[in-house]
């Protein structure tokens, strides 16, 4: 059996992908447009977080600056070009349109129950105004 061709991928390739992975677009999303790996692509935004673009161009397998930077989680990237202004914007605003969205659910819930709450209170009104009861002068 013969094992199928590994593909080969430009650094800049790799920067492109890994760019639009810290934007906030989604793993699974990417992978399967790009038809590779997910496991191939988190290790692409390790090496990019701990050695910024130098960390691209490299062989696979475990890597030296990686290992030092998951030993120390809060330790910076090794270089200050790791995430560019543009990627920390998109990154950014990819939160916040999150934030966004789950807060216009919150709002639409919310109106929903107050629709249904003053749906409820005015029928209840309706049917006490109308229904009393008969008057014991008689």
């Amino acid at each position: 059996m013969s094992q199928p061709a590994m593909r080969v991928f430009s650094t800049e390739f790799k920067e492109g992908v890994v760019l639009r992975l810290e934007a906030g677009e989604r793993m699974a999303a990417v992978a399967d447009e790009l038809k590779i790996k997910r496991k191939l692509l988190y290790e692409w935004r390790a090496a990019y977080r701990a050695m910024g673009v130098a960390g691209l161009n490299r062989k696979r397998g475990p890597k030296p600056g990686i290992l030092a930077a998951r030993a120390s989680p809060d330790a910076a990237p090794a270089t200050p070009a790791a995430l560019s202004a543009l990627a920390r914007a998109k990154a950014r605003i990819a939160e916040l349109e999150r934030k966004i969205g789950k807060q216009q659910m919150d709002l639409d819930f919310f109106r929903e129950a107050l629709r249904l709450i003053d749906a409820l209170e005015a029928k209840t009104a309706k049917t006490s105004a109308t229904s009393s009861t008969r008057s014991s002068k008689r």
